[in-house]
């Protein structure tokens, strides 16, 4: 199985009833899901996701797996998610390289210390998930708000310490990158070149909240700012072109609303395609 290529869009229950009726427009190349959220359905959203499956190729963008915690890794949740994946065919799974359990789910993504002791930790997670799955899965650098005390790294070496013991794949979210350039302030650019990206295989954009000058709120709820669209045309010139989802999961406009900013991920993908085949020999 092959990752899917262009721009994608996370599937919303606002939006269901429309792709199921209308088709899913042509500039959605592919779909996102999150296969907890799935994983128990039948009947009608069976249906409704099979169909869906027939028009275009979908990622699968975990949210409770809680890869860094000190909790016993749910094996048997992992074991559903490599049933889910492989019964609908879905080549690329992600998830947060962040934890959101104590002794039962805490419904946030917290930060991890950027310590040796976390990398190993993590790594060790890492490989015995994708033994379960049978696949290698991407982690996600996450935004957060306060760091956690007594580490050791910044968080692009720690990222790239966890890629590579664990020996897995990036999933770069852009704006990510900038909601903590703000919040730490760093410089988003130099924070970029600095992670492993030669592990890139898929990336995130989205819209924030400005609380202040130096707090940015990783909302998900509003259009993507000129500031993350620079990131992004920087990441595609640097780093190469990736699957890139748009991702809107609070005050979801109609689809019509969302397309424009799907289409200038094309359109920031197609000009780096055409520089560079202007440059080959």
């Amino acid at each position: 199985m092959t990752y899917p290529m262009g721009s994608g869009l996370g599937l919303r229950q606002e939006h269901l009833a429309t792709l199921i009726d209308d088709g899913v427009p042509d500039a959605i190349d592919f779909l996102e899901i999150a296969p907890e959220n799935w994983m128990a359905h039948g009947g009608r959203k069976r249906q409704q996701l099979h169909a869906l499956l027939q028009q275009r190729p979908f990622v699968a963008h975990g949210l409770s797996l809680s890869i860094g915690s000190s909790d016993p890794l749910d094996e048997a949740f992992a074991e559903d998610i490599a049933r889910f994946l492989d019964k609908h065919h879905i080549a690329l799974y992600s998830e947060h390289l962040s934890w959101c359990s104590a002794n039962g789910h805490l419904y946030d993504l917290l930060p991890l210390p950027f310590t040796e002791q976390a990398v190993e930790h993590v790594a060790q997670r890492v490989q015995r998930v994708q033994h379960i799955l049978g696949r290698r899965i991407a982690l996600e650098n996450t935004s957060f708000y306060m760091a956690a005390p007594h580490s050791s790294m910044d968080e692009a070496s720690f990222i790239r310490a966890v890629l590579e013991t664990a020996d897995c794949d990036l999933h770069l979210d852009i704006n990510n990158v900038f909601v903590n350039s703000v919040n730490f302030g760093f410089d988003p650019y130099q924070y970029l070149q600095a992670l492993p990206t030669e592990r890139i295989v898929y990336m995130h954009t989205a819209g924030h909240f400005r609380e202040a000058e130096d707090l940015v709120i990783d909302t998900h709820g509003a259009e993507v700012v000129d500031e993350v669209w620079r990131l992004l045309d920087f990441s595609y010139q640097q780093f190469g072109i990736f699957p890139t989802l748009l991702e809107r999961d609070f005050n979801i406009p109609p689809l019509a609303e969302l397309l424009p900013e799907i289409q200038y991920i094309k359109h920031l993908q197609q000009q780096v395609t055409a520089k560079t085949a202007k440059l080959a020999p």
